[in-house]
């Protein structure tokens, strides 16, 4: 590391692009499709209750939450939060994005296995998130200041954040199997025709972008970290 200037921030660079161009993707996605009303005029509060009514999860709720795209589905509570725009909406956008959350809870109900393991990190991610960097810095510090114990401190960081880079890794099935189940019902459940597929698929597609981005992130930033703790061996 040169004083002042850490050269493997330019591993980073890449990530960074891609997490913005990411975003775009999402932003344009929706910006354009939430403007295309589907032909069937089903709200995206609509579009869910249908899939989770025929999915023997007619016992889950669907609440409205503020923001925009804040949509989810929360596996801990058994209920569904749809952003104004999505619950009342009548687009593209949201009946893709609220059968997405369906196929969420679909998961849910099947207990499939990826969702399942992502529940169960989300207490120690929460927990190692928190604690990786400021033990990172910590243990550097240290080393820095000749303290050999301070490797000790870094290793407990490092494999802290490997556990947020294996959650980042979990997420993308999970996304993703939401995604695929999403669009099968719709199309099973006649709720959009084949010519609508098409933009369902550009607005899952570009969300899924950010979940990519978010591995990638993690990835580099950890690659970041492990030549940091080479260097001050």
């Amino acid at each position: 590391m040169i004083y002042g200037f850490d050269p493997t921030i330019i591993l980073l660079i890449p990530a960074i692009i891609f997490t913005i161009y990411a975003q775009s993707k999402v932003k344009n996605a929706y910006a354009k499709y939430s403007r295309v009303p589907t032909r069937k005029g089903i709200t995206g509060q609509q579009t869910a209750r249908l899939i989770l009514d025929n999915n023997n999860m007619g016992h889950v709720p669907i609440e409205v939450i503020p923001g925009q795209l804040t949509d989810n589905y929360d596996p801990t509570k058994d209920v569904m939060h749809l952003s104004n725009g999505i619950y009342n909406g009548n687009s593209i956008a949201s009946v893709a994005v609220a059968a997405h959350e369906s196929g969420h809870a679909i998961q849910d109900g099947t207990n499939y296995g990826f969702l399942k393991f992502r529940i169960a990190m989300v207490p120690v991610v929460n927990l190692v998130s928190g604690a990786s960097w400021p033990l990172l810095i910590i243990g550097l510090i240290m080393v820095g200041a000749g303290q050999a114990f301070g490797n000790v401190i870094f290793d407990i960081g490092v494999l802290m954040f490997v556990v947020v880079v294996l959650f980042h890794t979990i997420t993308l099935p999970v996304e993703f199997n939401a995604s695929s189940r999403a669009l099968k019902q719709l199309v099973a459940l006649d709720i959009v025709d084949e010519s609508e597929v098409k933009g369902c698929k550009r607005v899952l597609s570009a969300a899924a972008m950010t979940y990519v981005a978010a591995l990638a992130t993690s990835i580099l930033n950890l690659i970041r970290i492990l030549l940091i703790r080479g260097s001050n061996n």
